[in-house]
């Protein structure tokens, strides 16, 4: 069967010459009734492949227990890309960054403490052999040389950023290869000495990761690789957002001028992102540099093609550009998906976090706060309790090395938060009957990029008055992965100032399904579900705005909308809009 090959600098597939023009669309951040559309408006904008990553800990959620249904459904994604007419190149390895929770790494990794990731670790690569034993072979009878649409394969994930580990790199192309796949390998870094030296392995084609300049990052590619053919594997062509931070926006026309010039110098191309999706659930990633920053849970990117499916005008300056160099481009524009406004939804019933904290969870009791990963929980919350004795007067409450953000109740009574890019100790007053301590941690998604990736979560060191450690406590995982079970009373107009975690319950009647976006307005912070489906965090911090819901998680008539605010709210009232506003 054709396979792509590399001969001198350029590609070649089934011996004729071809030019790789890709775009990224994760399968993982768009509900599976659209990939089709997503697919036909990047091949209607010039584009011949698609490109997506893998994410391990969608796959394999707990160890030994493998998820390809639904939105996992990986097979079909690259068969139906295959039936439209469009390559595929998959980049499978353990570590994807992507701003993707802990970079795709499960993070049930992080349950042995001593594991090393991302190197000749044998604790680490037992753990990702056998993830590749059921992965791969799902993969080989997609290949092209198997008749199938994937023409290329990565190894590891911008390695030189991370490490130098050769072996490493080795040990996993040898795996691949011993599992079947025969097309071509490559590696993406980004463009300087360090990362080519650390990233690229002999023998294997090399790819370059930048957003702009690219005679100057080619050049310094050129430096390591003189004959390959040039390829950016990541075009960055917009950015993502985090949480306390602007909405990053880029000039479409600049975009198209980048383009114009890597096109005119002879190079493939993968946009990252052509279209970006949704961080749907407790999937969103973040950063530290010099602090934590978590991502949001749009990933619109401002790619191309937008969050909602939307063709943009960057969309079309792109298109113009594949246009002038030959791209095969039809004259009509896709459409755009249907948007509806549905109006204002009374959220009527409600049910305290705290109240329904046996109903959610079985709780354990341990002399230390553990780390979710010590309890068997990935993601979600946590809380928790203990028994402080008293009296005690004006003491400095510390937890130490909180991940990621705790609001902290005395007695039932909210006595403030905690951040962990903010920590600052909370001074308490211990009556002489002594209180009850009650901390509710949230996971706001591990970090999925750099020195830092051993991110546990939860209370990870201790709590303390003073210098006084405290022993004893219940805890309580809330994975919050089902809520079938909450008990709910019509709701009972409360203070905004009570701080009480809750969660509120309404109906949204439909007879045309569409898509729409949810407008929290009033709200604080939290996490919504439709029908049962975690479409995301919200946060009055911006940037972001609404949340995107997907016409086909609805249904005709009655569906259920279920918000978890954690600080309360004065009006339970949420609108569903047919505008998104991401800042």
């Amino acid at each position: 069967m054709a396979k792509l090959e590399v001969k001198g600098s350029q590609f070649l597939l089934d011996g004729e010459t071809i030019r790789i023009l890709s775009g990224a669309i994760h399968y993982f951040r768009v509900v599976p009734e659209y990939w089709e559309d997503r697919l036909l408006k990047l091949k209607a904008c010039g584009f011949n492949t698609v490109e997506t990553y893998i994410p391990w800990n969608l796959h394999e959620p707990m160890e030994g227990v493998f998820n390809f249904d639904g939105l996992a459904d990986v097979e079909r994604f690259i068969a139906l890309a295959g039936e439209l007419g469009l390559h595929v190149i998959v980049r499978p390895s353990p570590y994807i960054c992507a701003e993707w929770e802990f970079g795709g790494l499960p993070a049930w990794l992080l349950s042995d403490p001593d594991i090393r990731l991302r190197c000749l670790d044998e604790r680490y690569l037992r753990k990702v052999d056998a993830y590749y034993d059921v992965l791969i072979p799902k993969l080989a009878p997609l290949l092209n040389t198997n008749g199938g649409p994937i023409i290329a394969m990565q190894i590891e994930n911008e390695y030189g950023s991370y490490g130098n580990d050769q072996d490493y790199l080795l040990y996993l192309k040898n795996g691949l290869q011993a599992r079947g796949i025969d097309v071509l390998l490559f590696t993406s870094d980004g463009p300087t000495d360090q990362m080519l030296q650390g990233g690229t392995l002999p023998g294997v084609l090399a790819t370059v990761n930048f957003g702009s300049r690219p005679e100057e990052e080619f050049k310094k590619f050129r430096e390591y690789r003189p004959e390959e053919p040039l390829f950016c594997m990541e075009y960055w062509n917009g950015w993502f957002d985090h949480w306390l931070k602007p909405h990053h926006t880029r000039d479409g026309e600049d975009v198209a001028d980048v383009l114009d010039r890597m096109l005119a110098a002879g190079a493939s191309v993968n946009f990252y992102m052509f279209h970006g999706g949704t961080n749907f659930g407790f999937y969103n990633g973040a950063n530290y540099q010099d602090k934590y920053e978590p991502t949001v849970t749009s990933y619109d990117y401002d790619a191309p093609l937008s969050e909602c499916g939307d063709i943009t005008a960057k969309y079309k300056a792109v298109r113009e550009v594949m246009r002038k160099h030959g791209a095969e481009v039809p004259e009509e524009l896709p459409e755009p998906s249907r948007k509806k406004n549905y109006g204002t939804v009374a959220m009527k019933e409600a049910a305290s976090l705290f109240a329904n904290l046996d109903t959610l969870s079985v709780s354990v009791r341990r002399r230390c706060p553990e780390p979710m990963e010590k309890l068997g929980q990935n993601y979600g919350f946590i809380v928790y309790r203990t028994r402080i004795s008293g009296p005690r007067k004006a003491q400095e409450l510390r937890l130490q090395d909180v991940h990621d953000r705790a609001q902290v109740f005395l007695d039932g009574r909210w006595i403030g938060t905690v951040e962990r890019w903010a920590p600052k100790p909370l001074v308490v007053d211990i009556p002489e009957q002594g209180a009850t301590l009650e901390i509710l941690v949230e996971n706001m998604g591990r970090i999925n990029y750099g020195p830092r990736l051993k991110d546990a979560k939860g209370i990870t060191e201790g709590v303390r008055l003073d210098n006084q450690f405290l022993f004893d406590w219940e805890i309580y995982p809330l994975p919050l992965a089902d809520l079938s079970a909450l008990s709910y009373a019509p709701f009972q107009t409360q203070s905004k100032t009570a701080e009480n975690p809750m969660f509120f319950r309404g109906e949204l009647l439909v007879d045309d399904i569409a898509d729409t976006f949810i407008r929290l307005d009033g709200w604080t912070k939290g996490v919504v579900w439709i029908n049962g489906f975690n479409i995301g965090r919200y946060w009055e911090q911006g940037p972001q705005k609404t949340l995107y819901v997907p016409g086909p998680l609805l249904r005709q008539g009655a569906n259920e909308i279920v918000v978890l605010e954690l600080h309360g709210t004065d009006k339970p009232d949420i609108e569903l809009i047919d505008l998104p506003d991401l800042g």
